[in-house]
């Protein structure tokens, strides 16, 4: 790559050498000066954020703002949020694994856990796994499932593969170790209270 740039401003020199021979003003002589390498990067990457786990119920939004006694126009319609415990409503991302509420009411209007992240700044949800309950109480981890091709996937469509129709899947799971408070006390408790 280096050589590439050293080439670059060789023929940049030569350009600016024809420019000032002929009286042309330029703004050559700044490729001239480039250095050898990129300039470093002006601040550092930024840190993955920190997963964690959201509770409550899927809605939509129009529906949770009516409940609270504030008219929505169209423009919510189709809104997905997360509406927790303490009556907060998070928005969620419409991404690879957040856009599976927008596109299938199965999964709204129920108990769910959501492991997931939050930018600074941003209110939105970015939903990494989805753990919904049975009429039990039971946590399952929650997908879609191709039975021909034995392949997850996380949104309505098509399968990947084989193109046939594919269905939602839930399987009794606990969360992941990473989140639980603490991991001793919940591998001796049942995992389905």
């Amino acid at each position: 790559m280096s050589g590439l740039i050293r080439g670059f401003r060789c023929i940049a020199g030569l350009c600016l050498a024809w420019a000032v021979g002929l009286g042309v003003p330029s703004s050559l002589s700044l490729m001239a000066a480039m250095p050898d390498k990129p300039p470093a990067p002006a601040t550092a990457t930024p840190r993955a954020p920190r997963k964690e786990l959201f509770a409550g119920r899927v809605v939509v939004l129009r529906d949770a703002l009516r409940r609270r006694g504030i008219t929505a126009f169209d423009e919510f319609a189709d809104q997905i949020v997360l509406e927790t415990p303490t009556a907060e409503l998070i928005p969620i991302v419409p991404d690879w694994r957040g856009r599976a509420f927008f596109q299938d009411p199965r999964l709204r209007n129920r108990r769910v856990e959501l492991v997931g992240y939050r930018r600074k700044g941003i209110p939105y949800l970015q939903v990494l796994m989805v753990f919904t309950f049975d009429k039990h109480g039971a946590r399952q981890y929650t997908d879609y499932w191709c039975e021909i091709c034995a392949i997850p996937m996380y949104e309505i469509k098509p399968c990947d593969c084989c193109q046939a129709e594919i269905d939602l899947r839930f399987q009794p799971r606990d969360l992941p170790l990473y989140l639980r408070t603490d991991p001793k006390k919940e591998a001796a408790a049942p995992s389905n209270p």
